[in-house]
């Protein structure tokens, strides 16, 4: 490895760097109540989980979370006295889920219990509320009050957690139902103050329950938990209690829409431009559910708590004090919210207490308590692994029980963990495996494999199997009944070429509108895995030939095995695609499938990425049904897929396809919330398939050894490897424009067009705002005259969170920004232009750079991106170059111990363990048999 080889010119005189990183999102206009700086502070999509509560570095430099709370309190002053009785009822600010347009489980109607609480414990709308001294003893008659129940509940998750209770009695507890909910909320769609907007989810059937608080209907109304010791669960004496919301006073109807909004945030002394967001999160009423509620602003992106505190207090006025429970149940939304941004399903409850008391709630576990009660939030139990310690023993008592945790977590995230949980184990319960005399156990292949191949291959023949055969084939699949789809129907089974597929109709006719393929034979798959390219191709060949969903890991050479079952699964005359992450990726996953079939002219077009492939613009398209009209699905780069994208995905897959998950288990995680490759690897859910094909070369080599933990030197007699080492950021950025514009051109042929410059965060004196800045003025001056960009540009466009396209700007009109991404012609709206959607894209994060390579990388590592170096990162920035590889070293030490110390930022999942109880729940039967 050559150290500065490539680097001629005379660095410049030193300079300190600032050394600070800012937040991902552009800046945004000055915040209500605070100043431009703090406004322009926002979340970021990122890898990195940290505690709430504090400032969360990602992998990009940006801050998930942030401080201020302390300031909030002193800015708000003391907290006013707190009424004896507040309940949820009476609390205008929040929204039920009924009036959201959701409807939790355990808030429905049952038989034996009314809708809704009634008599002295539903607060009238419009009634005085009812006043005690601080600390006075609640009364008998708001013992079954929401606030009560809540306090049971918050009371009990402390119990598990401290071990005083078992986790079963928690959740198996009765619940009262919920409280009326009091007039003049928003409408129908507003989200409440503790819960984000709605959005959409996949279509499928129910996820399972999670576990919560079940009721035990009674006489006379529903049962209600013993009244909990103000002590336990009640603010401790001489602390703030939450004061009872008050409604801003209203001047006339606000106008609809967001006009309605802008008069309401220009009170508050809010930004006008967040109008637009604001009605679009908060529904048809936000200028009312504002006004009601000003602490709902939390639910619009970008916006922080200190700046909602601002805009409350120009509303409210005296009224305002950080123990409004409005103001607890917002900022326990945006917490969880936050958490998602660094990759958090759901979070301990431990966590979210500190975290709200941080943020100067005078009472978190009452927050907690109202969140749970309202359904704001779910609350789960997940089994805590202790490594050494064996998995314990239940005996018929229930004796001895396995340490659990206490989650609480949003309905959306909780939902599509369950439904990718539930999707994952439909496809391995329908799947029917390779029929014939020559079946392998589906867990994997039979000892004699080798020998069986060498039959199979010389016995053959390259035609597809007699009409006979095939009629034979199904009559002995017809012996076996099909699997219960998801509704409650059952799969048909069609005798000849017609496969298994969920028919939807009573009739159980097909609504396929051209007929299935013929199922090959076990002998086939066999023939097709023996003259596959390598041994971890014929592998992962046969480990899909006999199960629903396999897992495969490899680094960047191993992509060719997933090709090579492609072609092979075509080659039988199934309907194979393989999805990829980013369109960089599908470019090189159509190139190995021509590698593997180069007499097939349309191979290529087998090759599709997740987006393109959901939304119909790539791939086979559906079927009559919705389903996706494909047999075999490969997914490249699974570590980018993030929950709901999963989600979305396994819904779409229709009974009987066969599903695998490729990727390289070293590079980063999902810019969104999860770790589905990895929680599918750690629970042993499915076959799972290592490649052994090395990664070549001098990159191959130091990227290996990053994933083992070990930064060792080697030897790049054709410079792919080169070190540059830096004092600070000034000279790191005037490093780096000098490698991608002179060093690795001359040096290397390699053009600046196709290098692709790599750094933590976007913030900072180095990050890519900087880099892109200086890049840009080197590469292609101008005034910027499109929204800050001039055709020529390189430019990031981000369609979705968690999506990044690279593109070259052409031009600009009345349409927007117009873009050429891969050839493919993007019109961005000035809107999102102006919102942040497109970036500059010669410098780019970790993150954004993940699934795709170019021919050269430049990896640039300033001082001040020391803490938020981890192995996954290095890993991922280092193996993003094809034939060469520059990196700017400013942190030393750091990153060698980053390399070998820290692996990953963990993230708080359900997915693992709703994997494993599948598992559980699937071999009961044959236990007791």
């Amino acid at each position: 490895m050559s150290t500065d080889r490539l680097a001629g010119d005379t660095p410049p005189e030193q300079e300190a760097a600032p050394g600070t990183a800012d937040a991902q999102t552009p800046a945004a206009a000055a915040a209500p109540g605070g100043n431009t700086e703090a406004a322009a502070a926002a979340a970021a999509p990122s890898g990195e989980a940290a505690a709430p509560g504090e400032a969360v570095a990602s992998d990009d430099g940006t801050t998930a979370s942030g401080d201020g709370s302390a300031e909030a309190a002193r800015k708000d002053g003391p907290a006013e006295a707190a009424p004896g009785d507040a309940t949820a009822a009476a609390a205008p600010g929040n929204a039920t889920a009924a009036e959201d347009g959701r409807t939790p489980p355990q808030d429905a109607a049952r038989p034996g219990e009314d809708a809704v609480a009634s008599g002295p414990e539903a607060a009238a709308p419009g009634s005085e509320a009812r006043t005690a001294p601080a600390g006075a003893a609640r009364d008998t008659a708001a013992s079954g009050s929401a606030q009560a129940t809540a306090a049971a509940l918050a009371a009990a998750v402390r119990a598990v957690e401290s071990g005083e209770r078992s986790a079963a009695s928690f959740f198996n507890a009765p619940r009262p139902a919920k409280p009326a909910a009091p007039a003049g909320r928003p409408a129908q769609g507003a989200p409440s103050p503790g819960s984000p907007a709605s959005q959409d989810r996949p279509a499928g059937p129910p996820a399972p329950e999670p576990a919560r608080q079940q009721p035990a209907p009674e006489a006379g109304g529903p049962a209600r938990p013993p009244v909990v010791d103000g002590g336990a669960t009640g603010p401790t004496a001489g602390a703030a209690a939450p004061t009872r919301p008050t409604t801003a006073p209203g001047p006339a109807p606000y106008a609809s829409g967001a006009e309605g909004v802008r008069q309401v945030l220009a009170a508050g002394g809010a930004p006008e431009a967040l109008a637009d967001r604001a009605a679009e999160v908060l529904g048809e009423r936000a200028a009312e559910a504002l006004r009601e509620d000003p602490w709902q602003l939390l639910a619009v992106p970008g916006v922080r708590p200190e700046q909602a505190d601002g805009f409350a207090r120009a509303l409210l006025g005296p009224a305002c004090g950080p123990g409004d429970e409005r103001r607890a149940q917002a900022l326990l939304g945006w917490l969880l919210e936050q958490a998602a941004v660094a990759g958090h399903s759901a979070l301990e409850a431990s966590a979210l207490r500190a975290a709200l008391a941080q943020r100067a709630v005078p009472d978190p576990d009452d927050a907690l308590q109202t969140a749970i009660a309202d359904g704001a939030v779910l609350v789960f139990q997940d089994a805590i692994e202790e490594p050494g310690r064996p998995r314990p023993v239940t005996d018929e008592d229930g004796e001895e029980a396995q340490p659990v945790r206490i989650l609480l977590g949003l309905d959306r995230f909780a939902m599509a963990e369950e439904s990718v949980a539930d999707g994952l184990a439909r496809l391995l319960n329908t799947f029917e495996a390779a029929a014939g005399p020559e079946d392998h156990p589906a867990d994997g292949p039979a000892p004699d494999q080798d020998a069986t191949a060498e039959d199979a291959t010389a016995e053959t023949e390259p035609e597809p199997a007699p009409a006979a055969d095939e009629e034979r084939l199904a009559a002995e699949t017809d012996t076996t009944p099909a699997a219960d789809t998801d509704n409650g129907t059952e799969a048909d089974t069609e005798a000849g070429a017609e496969a298994i597929r969920p028919s939807g109709h009573a009739d159980g006719t097909s609504n396929d509108t051209a007929a299935r393929p013929v199922r090959p034979s076990a002998a086939e798959w066999e023939a097709v895995a023996a003259a596959a390219p390598s041994p971890s191709a014929t592998e992962l060949i046969r480990a899909a030939a006999h199960s629903g969903l396999v897992a495969h890991t490899g680094a960047e050479a191993a992509r060719a095995e997933p090709a090579a079952l492609l072609a092979a699964a075509r080659s039988l005359g199934l309907r194979a695609f393989g999805a990829t992450h980013t369109e960089n990726g599908r470019r090189r996953l159509a190139t190995d499938l021509t590698e593997c079939a180069p007499g097939d002219p349309a191979i290529g077009t087998a090759a599709v990425t997740v987006s393109a492939l959901l939304s119909g613009q790539q791939g086979p398209g559906r079927d009559a049904d919705g389903a996706l009209a494909l047999d075999l699905l490969v997914v490249l780069d699974a570590p980018q897929l993030d929950l709901e994208t999963a989600a979305l995905l396994v819904e779409s897959l229709p009974d009987g396809t066969r599903l695998v998950l490729s990727g390289d288990p070293g590079v980063l995680w999902s810019a969104g919330p999860g770790r589905l490759f990895a929680d599918v690897l750690a629970a042993r859910f499915c076959p799972q398939v290592a490649s052994r094909t090395p990664d070549f070369g001098p990159i191959g080599e130091l990227v290996s050894g990053i994933g083992i933990g070990e930064l060792s030197q080697v030897e790049a007699p054709g410079k792919e490897v080169v070190i540059v080492p830096v004092r600070d950021a000034k000279e790191a950025v005037h490093r780096t424009v000098q490698l991608v514009a002179d060093s690795v051109p001359r040096a290397l042929g390699v053009p600046a067009d196709r290098t692709q410059v790599i750094t933590v965060g976007h913030g900072g004196a180095a990050g890519t705002r900087a880099l892109n800045a200086a890049l840009k003025e080197r590469l292609n001056p101008g005034p910027g005259r499109f929204g800050g960009f001039d055709p020529g540009d390189r430019v990031a466009y981000a369609p979705a969170p968690g999506r990044t396209v690279p593109g070259t700007v052409t031009g600009a009109d009345a349409a927007g920004l117009r873009l050429d991404c891969d050839g493919a012609a993007v019109v961005v709206p000035r809107e999102q232009v102006g919102a942040g959607a497109v970036r500059h894209g010669w410098a780019l994060t970790a993150h954004q750079a993940a699934g795709m390579r170019w021919p050269a990388a430049v990896v640039v590592l300033p001082g001040d991106a020391a803490g938020g170096l981890t192995r996954a990162w290095v890993y991922t920035a280092f193996s993003r170059g094809e034939r060469h590889l520059s990196v700017v070293q400013g942190v030393d030490q750091a990153l060698p111990r980053a390399v070998a110390e820290v692996p990953v930022k963990e993230r708080t999942t359900r997915l693992r363990t709703l994997l494993q109880q599948s598992v559980q729940t699937t071999q009961e039967p044959s236990t007791a048999d």
